[in-house]
């Protein structure tokens, strides 16, 4: 696109004051190209957008001490900032290729083809069984890679100069109608592939499918929660944590969006009937309700990866009793349809009473949250039980298919441990009449059967219960504390109902869950 005679007079008489126009170049064709990846991704599925990928794969690469550090750290944020460290690579990479463009025009466009091409290895390691795969990444670096040419050959334009002597000589100067043609035609196509992709992903969204989806009247409905599962405590935790303010932790950069009357789940693997049903046949199952608290792993002692909703839902139980285990399967591995793989153990299953859950809190599940179908399995840490847009569930062993958790070091059985948390107070208090509250959850047993408090290392006080309606929630406790001017630690511990205490043995989360005494250090004025 550009001639060698152009190429060489450029990088003989580039001014330096076009460096800054030249980054904007450089940064306006990666635009472009991840406008045009991101299109074609619309029509294959958003998980193979470029940035998508790329950030997907950096989130999987660290290894799993790395992992917890930024989950601890960041919590919910994590992805948010990957995407935004990838973006941020991309724009101070795209700026320096332009600005190198300016004298070596193909050195721009070989950055941008290298971009692709590693957008490109970054969708084949997702673990995403498509061929097609790469092919968004590719398209976006040999589109970044000619609109950068385009623009740079726009943007130039020769000058014949005479001398005195009456020869002629080309020379080359910033050709200001070309750039704003070119620039502004890049862009404006940038920004209708971006608009297309939109419309597409919009088009093909489960917002919509969301939005009609009725839920059938369970079969084994709940009866409203008593009031009393509320401690009388103001500014306490809601006993039900509201969709919204429910922790979200998975490894999606990009939300999947999946339509209900797409989605698909088969069982298969280590079975003697393989089937598959549809969002309509999952309908027409009995619907229960259960209320159930789930968990994080990687939830810190005192941490908020934790919530309680009341999920409707199918037994999970009757359909693999349909597909006939066979002997010799341990655990059952199930499919997000993003790739994500989730091993939990057999061993005990059927006591756990695991879900398909298509409703929480009286809703659809959110989109966030798994829509249309996810697994919820009580008394299960989240990573081997509660996969979120389920589409596959396999009857294998651990030997022959280890999770994506499972290769990254992390435990393969891992019950939610006894353990309890101090919400309130928030901060510094006044000196007076106070309350000490939180919350304690126990899977184990008949759940939570006692709470005690300890305030400067002083004796163990044990606060008063709310009322937990299944050992499968969480349940709620408060003491009254006369608090007095100074500095105080307050520390909590739990008991289940087999009268096991949670430990204070501090633990790190990996591989199975932290462990340790919640304690918090308050301000009395």
């Amino acid at each position: 696109l550009v001639s060698d005679t152009a190429t060489q007079a450029t990088e003989r008489q580039a001014p330096s004051s076009t460096r800054v126009l030249d980054a904007v170049i450089g940064i306006l064709a990666a635009a472009f190209g991840v406008a045009v990846g991101t299109l074609l991704a619309a029509f294959m599925g958003p998980q193979f957008a470029p940035i998508e990928v790329v950030a997907s794969t950096a989130i999987d690469i660290p290894p799993a001490e790395v992992k917890e550090w930024a989950t601890s750290t960041f919590g919910t944020a994590t992805k948010s900032i990957v995407v935004a460290v990838v973006i941020v690579a991309v724009v101070a990479i795209s700026a320096w290729a332009g600005v190198r463009s300016r004298r070596r025009p193909m050195l721009g466009a070989q950055v941008m083809l290298i971009a692709g091409v590693v957008g490109a290895v970054a969708a084949l390691l997702r673990p995403v069984d498509s061929i097609l795969a790469p092919i968004p990444a590719l398209a976006a670096g040999l589109a970044a890679a000619i609109a950068l040419l385009l623009m740079m050959r726009m943007s130039t334009r020769e000058v014949i100069t005479v001398t005195d002597d009456g020869t002629s000589s080309p020379q080359f100067e910033l050709d200001r109608r070309g750039v704003l043609l070119g620039m502004g035609g890049v862009a404006v196509v940038g920004a209708v592939a971006f608009a297309g992709a939109r419309w597409v992903t919009n088009r093909a969204s489960a917002v919509a499918s969301r939005v009609s989806t009725l839920l059938p009247t369970p079969t084994e409905p709940l009866a409203p929660l008593p009031t009393g599962v509320q401690a009388p405590v103001a500014g306490m935790t809601p006993f039900v944590t509201p969709n919204p303010d429910f922790y979200r932790i998975d490894t999606a950069v990009i939300v999947p969006q999946v339509d209900a009357q797409d989605w698909s789940l088969t069982f298969d693997g280590m079975v003697r009937r393989p089937f598959t049903i549809t969002y309509a046949d999952l309908l027409q199952m009995p619907m229960v309700e259960r209320d159930v608290t789930i968990m994080c792993v990687s939830n810190p002692i005192g941490g908020d990866l934790i919530g309680t909703a009341r999920w409707t839902g199918t037994p999970l139980m009757p359909l693999l009793e349909r597909a006939g285990i066979e002997a010799g399967a341990d655990q059952l591995l199930s499919t997000s349809v993003d790739g994500w793989t989730c091993s939990t153990p057999l061993d005990g299953l059927g006591d756990a009473e695991p879900l398909l859950a298509i409703g929480m809190n009286g809703e659809p599940l959110p989109i966030d949250h798994g829509f249309p179908v996810r697994m919820i399995i009580p008394g299960l840490y989240g990573f081997i039980s509660a996969t979120k847009w389920v589409t596959r569930i396999q009857a294998t062993t651990y030997a022959a298919e280890p999770a994506y958790w499972t290769v990254r070091g992390w435990a393969t059985d891992a019950p939610v441990l006894t353990g309890s948390r101090i919400d309130l107070p928030k901060g510094d208090v006044a000196a007076g009449a106070n309350v000490i509250a939180g919350v304690a959850w126990a899977m184990a047993g008949d759940g939570i059967s006692r709470v005690e408090v300890s305030i400067d290392e002083g004796p163990w006080l044990e606060a008063t219960l709310a009322e937990q309606p299944t050992p499968r929630t969480w349940r709620q406790w408060w003491i009254d504390w006369e608090a007095t001017p100074g500095r105080h630690g307050i520390v909590v511990r739990a008991t289940n109902g087999l009268g096991e205490t949670q430990t204070s043995e501090i633990r790190d989360v990996v591989p199975s869950g932290a462990t340790g005494y919640d304690m918090r250090v308050i301000d009395v004025v």
